[in-house]
């Protein structure tokens, strides 16, 4: 019986030491800064995209035109040394420039299945009434693309993480950049121990 107890006690002391793993959670607002580590975080995000899509909606190119320019958003480079999912930041200023209503898009990632589309619509399934034909859609008047920096620096327990965000928009007819903007974030870090 004592062999048993004992047996029963050092299971529990090592299910007590096992790993740990993240089980309560709650929500939390998006919007809400987030500081919790020295990388590119959705708060880095959230304020570049804002600060770009409001500066690039009040460039002439765009507050001046007659109708909503036509925009594709291409892509963004990322020359950081993190892995940080840029085509979620360029959707991010899509959507914000949707929103504005300053713009309408042409939509590069869904070339294929347009063509598809077309294929299948013209292989005599589709009511001719209904059917959508090649040699009528509207080119873009601009393309969007940019690109992401970083600069880190650490001393002893200090760190600086500079991060900064350049976005280009360029006339496809003169290849002229209609506007190019740029955001800068720079955060500072104390390296302490953390306990387990």
């Amino acid at each position: 019986m004592l062999k048993w107890f004992a047996v029963l006690t050092l299971s529990l002391a090592f299910a007590g030491c096992g790993p740990r793993a993240f089980t309560k959670g709650d929500y939390e607002d998006p919007e809400k800064e987030n500081l919790l580590d020295d990388q590119w975080s959705e708060t880095d995000m959230q304020t570049t995209v804002k600060k770009l899509v409001a500066s690039m909606v009040n460039s002439r190119s765009i507050a001046k035109a007659q109708t909503p320019p036509i925009v594709m958003v291409t892509r963004l480079e990322n020359k950081t040394s993190e892995h940080i999912d840029t085509q979620s930041v360029m959707d991010m200023v899509k959507v914000e420039l949707g929103r504005s209503g300053a713009v309408q898009f042409v939509d590069k990632e869904a070339r294929d299945d347009v063509a598809s589309e077309y294929e299948y619509q013209d292989s005599g399934m589709m009511d001719a009434k209904t059917q959508k034909t090649k040699g009528k859609q509207v080119g873009a008047d601009f393309i969007l693309n940019g690109r992401l920096d970083s600069i880190v620096k650490e001393v002893g327990k200090d760190k600086t993480v500079y991060y900064k965000i350049t976005l280009n928009l360029t006339n496809l007819s003169t290849n002229i950049s209609a506007w190019q903007d740029q955001d800068q974030i720079r955060k500072v870090f104390k390296k302490r121990r953390i306990s387990m």
